[in-house]
Parts: structure tokens; C-alpha cells; sequence
């Protein structure tokens, strides 16, 4: 059997890159990197007669029981979106800015980024021990480590949380870097041209006011900021 981190990128039509296809990453590996890298996922979905784009944060099982690998999303039981995508043929993206793009003419000004799409058809998981699971990766995707030093989730917190596996089968990733592209005339005229690299900084973590006395930051917390 085919292992995710082999599986073949932009699968079918839906995912195939066209235009830029340079920037295109043929590199199951590097999506995978990536979306372990990235925390903050946007979601839509179709809801009656208009389309819903919605942040979300997520976590990603590159052996999940889906095709390619099942990424996760959670969100309330009573969200109308998320009642609406499972069964649903929704897209799910992810993109992280990592430059500005200063060209020599407006029309070559651009942006650094990374970026991947994933479409597929979600189901909302059923099955308790999943559905645990699925809820310690997005915790632990925000904080490694972070869910095994958690109290277990309450009936009552469960029954209130839904969660919805989209396959990673159906995905494509764009990256571009650099600086500016531009035309010999405008390089020639002397007008500057460069890139603002840009970096995603975790500041100190700064403890609850409600903390019981004398808790340190744990080592959990202190890996992910310093």
C-alpha cells in the first residue's frame, strides 16, 4: 500500500495547478511539513444559498483511516457550517505569509508565501476513540505535548464538540520566494527592488491571573514559547 508521505500530489483536476505552475511543490513530504508547521486553517463550505469561509485551527494524521491521510477540524455541535459540511464537498486551505514582495513596478509587487489546498468530501467522526484522538492532535498541534498533561474531556464537553475529517488525498501546495521579477527596462531605471522577509515571533507565556501560587510555566508551554 501507497504511504501518505508518497502518495502523489494535485491528484486530480480540482487540485491540479495551472497558473504559476512553478511554484507548484510536487512533494507529499513537504505538504505534510508544512501543514505540521502552519496553524491556522480556513474552511468553506456551502450553507444554504451562499458560500462560508471560516478560520479554524486543525491537526493532521498522515495515517488516518481517510484516503491520503485525514486532516481535522472541530468546532461546536450547534455550528450550522459544520452540520452542513459533513457529507459535503468542502476546501480547505492554508497559507502562511512569509514576505513582502517590493518590485519596480506595481504590476511585479507581490507577496512570500506557502500555501496548500486540500478539497475532498468531510464526514463527522463518530467514532468516540477518534474523535478523542483527533482533539489531542489539534491541542497538540498548538502546544506539542500539550493534551497528555490534560485532565480527560468531560461527557459533557464531547457531547457539545463535533469533529470533521477531510481526506488529504486531493491536495496542492504553492510556495513562492524571493525577490521580484521584473522587466530589464525597470531594473534599469534604478528604482529599488527587493523583499521584506517576514517571521512569525511567540512571545513569553504569560500565566492566568487565576493560576494557583507557586505553578511555573510547565515544559509543555515552555518549548512551544519561550
Amino acid at each position: 500500500m501507497t504511504t501518505a508521505p508518497t502518495l502523489p500530489m494535485e491528484p486530480t483536476d480540482r487540485t491540479r495547478i495551472n497558473r504559476g505552475r512553478n511554484r507548484a511543490i510536487d512533494d507529499r513530504a513537504a505538504l505534510l511539513a508544512f501543514l505540521d508547521d502552519a496553524y491556522v486553517a480556513h474552511l468553506g463550505v456551502t450553507v444554504g444559498d451562499h458560500t462560508l469561509v471560516l478560520p479554524t485551527a486543525y491537526a493532521v494524521d498522515p495515517e488516518g483511516p481517510d484516503e491520503g491521510g485525514t486532516l481535522y477540524v472541530h468546532g461546536s455541535v450547534a455550528a450550522g457550517w459544520l452540520r452542513r459540511s459533513g457529507g459535503a464537498t468542502v476546501c480547505v486551505t492554508v497559507t502562511e505569509l512569509d514576505g513582502l514582495v517590493a518590485g519596480r513596478s506595481s504590476f511585479h509587487h507581490s507577496m512570500n508565501y506557502r500555501s496548500a489546498v486540500v478539497i475532498g468530501t468531510a464526514r463527522v467522526v463518530e467514532d468516540p476513540d477518534e474523535r478523542l484522538h483527533a482533539l489531542d492532535l489539534i491541542v497538540d498541534h498548538m502546544i506539542p505535548g500539550r493534551a497528555a498533561t490534560l485532565r480527560p474531556s468531560t461527557r459533557k464537553e464531547l457531547a457539545a464538540t463535533a469533529v470533521l475529517a477531510v481526506p488529504l488525498h486531493e491536495a496542492s501546495m504553492k510556495v513562492r520566494a524571493g525577490g521580484p521579477v521584473d522587466e530589464p527596462d525597470d531594473i534599469a531605471d534604478g528604482v529599488w527592488g527587493g523583499h521584506i522577509p517576514l517571521t512569525r515571533v511567540l512571545g513569553s507565556a504569560v500565566p492566568a491571573e487565576d493560576n494557583l501560587p507557586g505553578l511555573d510555566v510547565p515544559a509543555d508551554v515552555r518549548s512551544a514559547a519561550p
